[in-house]
């Protein structure tokens, strides 16, 4: 065994060569708004089109603030034919006075040019708001090759314009209309930033409607410029019902089958300087959802404030089963209640805590406590006041949950509601779905491959079944190995419709059964064990079109912010040709498994109906004779017999082009 002085001389010898030009003179120091061109992913998330459209949302964000803390009324959401994007608010505008602590400019300036300044950063000017580090508008400067502030204020109006986070002008003022205040920032982003620079008029007036319903005194006015024909050229958001009227919206018209009107409302905390709104219904074959935001700002990921909401219900409901002497409701989880339940939920908090300078998740302990203790007693007191609708929910989550429990316990794969979740020793996340009309299952190889699967799918369609290596070869294993063998087992009873003259059509789980295995050599393999698995002892599942091959791509492509994916070597080159031709340095990743990709790049690439590409197994058409030739083809292949496998082999090397070995 070498000794510790044997490694760090071997580690030595293997050392590249020390650059001697590393000293002071090649560290940067990024002052201003730099670093935020330099690395604008830090701050908006990367430069693609959610990108683009996030660096509205700060600036209304900043007008909806305005609006939260009761000084707005109105704002003005405009796309102009420019490319340009104005939001005006009728708030305390800007102010324009010079700062105390860089007395040659004025705040308004330092705001705009500074990071990590603004008025949010104690509850002096704003209780509540979603604005906290102080980057929003700065970086939104910084990133734009025009922007420009117009304010009023003082009975005076102010204008200053910036290029790519430095002022162009001085602040300019002349007089103004003396109860006239407000804000008014346009800007254009900066296309060596972007490089698409496409505002979509449907995603600003999404977001739009969206912040009105947040806060029902609002009124938040739609304009565009553009010939966009699928939003109205003009519109007004005011909703007086705030999220009630969100989650009637979102529903479409879906009736409301439990209960004859949402549960919802609004509660004011003064202690803990917080309020609570919410809406939320329950419908047993209807779209599940539940929407969160805090302080008008969407949170897609959740955070601590839907856990308050999960834990309040789960214990109203359990002691309304305690009230009725129900013992069966202490088996209730919060899956249970929302697994059939649309709900929107907004909190408005001082000081809140995000993950990320994005803030997709709410991580504020005290937003927990807040909600958990505002919906619990709301919800106690609603159940108590609805008792017929009470005990018809509270059945219906009972049953579910016992449904649920009863197939985590039975080893028998039948679907039986759409709220089951099925542990079977195969690692089956199986789909929510009780009919198998449109479902599928996914065979994937390893746990890694698996929970990217799991995490990419459509819950209510797509299952996943892990399967551990490769599978058995059952054209050479004896019949006694193959019902021991645990993979083969769990298939036969995932899929639920028997094997050989035991098939029966009509009990099979899924619409379609997917091999979704690794772009190489091994998942070759593993494919084709699968395959003839199905051959052999379900072949009647092939022939009636249930087979199928997924294709996940083996490049991805990247230049800027655009990003292709290619599923050969050839079309590797063609698009080096064609779209990313003389495009500079092109970023070129190669898959080496379904493992190392995201669950997204999984979803969107090879699992989403509307991207992916499956190669459907068929034996169509095929004659005695084709049938007894293809079977002769595959114990040739996978048989126990080495010499015609061999002899394949030998007279088709001379066909192989590339080999991946």
């Amino acid at each position: 065994m070498p000794s510790m002085t044997d490694l760090f001389d071997l580690d030595s010898k293997t050392k590249p060569e020390k650059n001697p030009s590393y000293s002071a003179q090649d560290i940067e120091v990024l002052e201003g708004l730099e670093p935020v061109r330099r690395r604008p992913g830090m701050y908006i998330g990367g430069t693609d089109e959610h990108a683009l459209h996030h660096m509205v949302s700060e600036v209304l964000d900043n007008a909806m603030d305005e609006a939260v803390a009761g000084h707005a009324t109105d704002i003005h959401l405009t796309l102009h034919d420019d490319g340009t994007v104005s939001i005006h608010d009728n708030g305390r505008g800007i102010p324009v006075d010079p700062h105390p602590k860089f007395p040659d400019k004025s705040a308004l300036e330092v705001i705009l040019t500074t990071l990590h300044s603004g008025g949010k950063f104690s509850s002096k000017a704003y209780e509540t708001s979603g604005g906290l580090h102080g980057v929003g508008i700065s970086v939104v400067n910084a990133l734009s090759d025009h922007f420009s502030a117009t304010i009023w204020r003082e009975g005076k109006r102010f204008d200053q314009e910036y290029e790519r986070g430095h002022p162009i002008t001085p602040l300019h003022s002349e007089a103004g209309l003396k109860k006239l205040t407000g804000t008014l920032i346009r800007f254009h982003p900066d296309p060596t930033i972007f490089p698409v620079i496409d505002f979509k008029a449907t995603t600003l007036y999404k977001m739009a409607r969206s912040k009105a319903y947040l806060h029902r005194g609002i009124k938040i006015h739609w304009k565009t410029e553009t010939d966009d024909k699928s939003v109205p050229k003009e519109d007004i958001f005011h909703f007086p019902n705030g999220v009630l009227d969100y989650l009637s919206q979102e529903m479409d018209g879906q009736s409301f089958d439990f209960i004859k009107e949402p549960f919802h409302g609004s509660k004011h905390v003064p202690d803990q300087k917080g309020r609570v709104e919410w809406a939320i219904t329950w419908h047993p074959n209807g779209q599940s959802f539940l929407r969160s935001y805090c302080n008008t700002i969407p949170t897609p990921l959740g955070g601590t404030h839907e856990t308050g909401f999960r834990q309040a219900i789960v214990k109203s409901f359990r002691d309304l089963g305690e009230l009725t002497k129900n013992k069966r409701a202490s088996k209730i989880t919060a899956d249970d209640i929302l697994e059939n339940s649309s709900g929107i939920l907004s909190v408005f908090i001082p000081e809140p805590e995000f993950q990320g300078q994005t803030k997709e998740k709410l991580s504020s302990q005290k937003a927990s406590k807040l909600v958990e203790s505002v919906i619990k007693d709301q919800l106690d007191h609603w159940l108590s006041t609805h008792m017929e609708a009470s005990n018809q929910l509270l059945d219906f989550f009972i049953e579910t949950a016992e449904e649920r429990q009863r197939q985590k316990a039975s080893r028998e794969a039948n679907r039986k509601s759409a709220t089951q979740r099925l542990r079977l020793p195969g690692k089956l996340a199986d789909c929510t779905q009780r009919t198998r009309e449109g479902t599928e299952i996914f065979l994937v190889e390893g746990d890694s491959a698996g929970g990217s699967a799991k995490q990419a799918r459509n819950r209510s369609t797509q299952a996943v079944l892990p399967l551990r290596g490769k599978i058995l070869n059952v054209a050479s294993a004896t019949l006694d190995k193959m019902h021991a063998n645990q993979e083969i087992n769990d298939l036969q009873q995932a899929l639920g419709c028997g094997i050989r003259q035991n098939y029966q059509e009509d009990k099979l789980r899924y619409d379609r059964v997917i091999i979704m295995t690794d772009a190489d050599v091994d998942g070759a393999h593993i494919a084709a064990l699968l395959m003839t698995f199905f051959f052999r002892e379900m072949p009647n599942l092939i022939a009636n079109g249930h087979l199928y091959l997924a294709k996940p791509p083996l490049y991805r492509l990247t230049h800027g912010g655009k990003s292709l994916y290619v599923y050969s070597d050839d079309e590797k080159d063609a698009a080096l040709k064609g779209p990313f031709a003389n495009k500079g340095k092109i970023d070129i990743s190669r898959f080496k498994g379904l493992g190392e990709m995201t669950p997204q790049q999984l979803r969107d690439t090879t699992m989403s109906g509307e991207q992916r590409a499956l190669y459907r197994v068929h034996l169509e058409d095929l004659d005695g004779q084709d049938v007894q030739s293809l079977e002769n083809f595959v114990e040739d292949l996978m048989g126990k017999r080495v010499e015609p496998r061999f002899h394949f082999i030998q007279t088709n090397a001379q066909f192989a082009e590339e080999l991946d070995v």
